[in-house]
């Protein structure tokens, strides 16, 4: 279910290139480590250390995605109904929730913004199945980029301290650092998810 290690690798650069103008050009020149993966900064500030620490969560997920065909994406494990292509697409409208809805107060991504999502909780997931591995990664890449060019706005008008401008049930809302705590946190657990439905499909191990 897997291709050769020359078609994960080239997937793994794939991601780097098409993020280096959006996120790894505007941190310190990064260590990238034999999985094509930007080390997080050991010296730099708050914002680029929390920045390199997402980035780093992202190229792990998509070294965990790379080389896969449709089947291996469609894999569960044991009772769990998560696959690998469900978990790109749930990141998607992750993304998209948090660095356009919540910090910017703006109106879902298509097809994302005609899901009925009182009706159908689990859309991601579930309709990932329908989607190719290419539209997936793809369609994931691109709300990553989306989301460094926000994050860049957003951190050229304020700091870390200023406010999502949408606004919870209770009237309080988050802080940008708290926005990219939480997706660290996001990542490093779907990660860990990940992790355990790669070695299942082809042995593959590794933080």
């Amino acid at each position: 279910m897997t291709s050769d290690a020359n078609s994960a690798r080239n997937a793994q650069m794939l991601y780097l290139s098409r993020h280096a103008d959006s996120c790894l050009d505007s941190l310190p020149m990064a260590d990238i480590d034999e999985h094509g993966r930007p080390e997080p900064p050991l010296t730099d500030n708050e914002i680029g250390t929390l920045r390199g620490f997402l980035e780093y969560q992202r190229a792990t997920l998509a070294w965990k995605c790379a080389g896969l065909d449709a089947a291996a994406f469609a894999l569960t494990v044991a009772a769990s109904s998560m696959t690998l292509g469900g978990m790109l697409k749930h990141l998607v409208i992750v993304e998209d929730y948090w660095f356009s809805q919540s910090l910017w107060g703006r109106d879902p991504e298509s097809p994302f913004d005609a899901v009925d999502w009182d009706v159908d909780p689990d859309w991601d997931w579930r309709s990932a199945g329908a989607d190719t591995p290419e539209q997936l990664r793809t369609l994931w890449q691109d709300a990553v980029l989306r989301s460094n060019s926000l994050l860049e706005e957003a951190l050229d008008s304020g700091g870390l301290d200023q406010l999502a401008r949408r606004t919870w049930d209770d009237g309080r809302a988050p802080s940008l650092r708290w926005i990219l705590c939480h997706m660290i946190e996001e990542y490093a657990r779907h990660v860990g998810h990940a992790d355990l439905i790669r070695e299942s499909v082809d042995g593959l191990t590794g933080e």
